[in-house]
């Protein structure tokens, strides 16, 4: 139902919107230079934020986004159709710690495509010579790769199934069908980025898109060896989920009826390896950190921040918390971030840190942020597809931790923790959604229904298992007994000590 006091916001009604900024730029001349799969909050809140940027600053009309969606659901249905009626435009709402706030409409997305019902469509997007970046953010399980090892998973059955259709489901299929395409047609490789929080992303990437076109064509995969590239880069950002009572709050507050209605913290980062076999927009002009090198600004954030927020999410759940602000408030959570950061991490970090970096001021804003209360960052998002996540963000801070002989006691209780969320209640009995998409629904109920020592023997943490060896799994054992007998807070105030 619309509201008939809010605006409507669609391309011939900007004028009417005279409380926010809306686009100065002329985006009926902006041409379809990179396409973006997986546009979901982050991307518009992130990654559209600097080309918005780029193009009010007068910026080249050639790097306009459109953005694909793969997913079949009605969800999925529904976001193109809101995408078509408001010709793409969105307000994003940033949120600062002091409690203010701003909004404005943007419009760097000319068009929206849904794979599912306009398949040719994407892949003739992805072929023209006026598209040069493919870009996405697709989760950290989405790339078909080993996490431990890199490789790409060959005998995946969705990579079989996609690798034998004439019109591709996944990502990468189309991405591979429109480079083949374009081989045929004497084009360049576009570049590829992705926009995912994983180590290295760019050589996963690589891993991903080479291996698939390995099965599709070996010459394929040579010429995109010779000619393509897959900078890394390293996004940050927390952009929470807008549900349907705080997008009405966000409409109410900006005046403008928007389907699509996103909100972020003030503070945004994007570090960019520059290494493009096509061109690219000249975004070190709005604040894109563009380098030769991301590793070191890769291992602050995926450390100091990704591994501490999934830290908090499983103890913070089982206390009843749902929000990461009321999370972190309280002092033994808090503690527990702050000793993860500087007594576990930070001593492994000696030496890989960016020069500009103070990490006592690096630490101090992280937890600056998770404390904003105007973010309201769900727990629960954070917590989705923890089979990934975990092994993503802690095998590294463990592998280190071994290795010094140093403190395991927090990162049992990480998993301990995760375990016992699995079982969908807190610890006042209050039942909470439990999303993982990495398992299939028969892993997820053997794992929830058995002892905590079935989540370490799961393939999905083996390498975490590798890395921890029998004096994690002993640490973990222990973290299991106390979690059961004492509950979570008791949990956390003993690996304080």
């Amino acid at each position: 139902m619309t509201d008939e006091r809010l605006l409507p916001l669609r391309p011939g009604a900007l004028a009417a919107i005279t409380g926010l900024p809306v686009p100065a730029y002329d985006r009926s001349g902006l041409r379809k230079g990179i396409a973006h799969f997986g546009v979901g909050n982050f991307h518009r809140a992130h990654q559209a934020v600097y080309i918005d940027r780029y193009l009010s600053q007068g910026g080249s009309r050639a790097w306009g986004i459109v953005g694909i969606g793969t997913g079949a659901s009605e969800a999925a249905s529904n976001k193109a159709r809101h995408f078509a009626e408001q010709g793409c435009l969105y307000t994003l709402t940033e949120l600062d710690p002091s409690g203010a706030s701003s909004t404005r409409v943007l419009g760097p997305m000319v068009d929206y495509l849904h794979a599912p019902s306009s398949s040719e469509r994407v892949l003739e997007l992805l072929s023209s010579p006026e598209l040069h970046i493919v870009t996405m953010s697709i989760t950290e399980g989405g790339y078909f790769t080993d996490p431990q090892t890199g490789e790409f998973l060959a005998d995946h059955p969705d990579v079989r199934d996609d690798c034998s259709r004439p019109v591709p489901r996944t990502v990468f299929g189309y991405i591979v069908r429109a480079l083949e395409r374009r081989r045929r047609q004497g084009l360049a490789p576009f570049t590829v980025v992705s926009c995912d929080n994983l180590p290295h992303n760019g050589q996963v990437a690589r891993a991903a898109v080479v291996g698939f076109a390995r099965i599709v064509d070996p010459a394929l995969a040579a010429w995109l060896e010779e000619r393509g590239a897959f900078p890394s880069s390293m996004v940050d950002r927390v952009v929470p989920y807008v549900d349907d009572e705080a997008r009405a709050e966000l409409n109410r507050r900006s005046g403008v009826d928007d389907k699509l209605a996103v909100m972020a913290e003030s503070y945004l980062q994007w570090v960019l390896e520059d290494s493009f076999c096509d061109g690219r927009p000249e975004l070190e002009t709005v604040g894109v950190q563009v380098v030769q090198d991301i590793s070191s600004y890769e291992t602050a954030k995926l450390r100091l921040l990704n591994a501490p927020h999934v830290l908090l999410s499983y103890p913070g759940v089982l206390a009843g918390h749902r929000v990461v602000n009321r999370a972190v408030a309280e002092p033994a959570l808090h503690d527990l971030l702050e000793k993860f950061m500087t007594d576990d991490v930070l001593p492994l970090l000696e030496g890989s840190l960016p020069e500009d970096l103070v990490p006592a001021e690096y630490i101090a804003s992280v937890l600056e942020r998770f404390a904003n209360p105007s973010v309201q960052d769900q727990l629960l998002r954070i917590a989705t597809d923890g089979a990934s996540k975990i092994p993503t963000f802690h095998t590294e801070v463990l592998r280190g931790l071994v290795r010094s002989g140093a403190d395991l006691r927090r990162e049992a209780l990480l998993l301990a923790c995760y375990h016992r969320y699995l079982g969908g209640r807190d610890d006042h009995g209050e039942p909470f959604e439990v999303t993982e998409p990495s398992l299939s629904p028969a892993e997820l109920d053997r794992l929830r229904g058995g002892p905590p020592a079935d989540v370490l023997a799961h393939p999905k943490f083996a390498g975490l298992r590798a890395a921890g060896g029998p004096e994690f799994e002993r640490a973990y054992r222990d973290a299991a007994e106390v979690l059961s007998r004492s509950g979570v807070r008791e949990s956390v105030r003993a690996v304080l000590v």
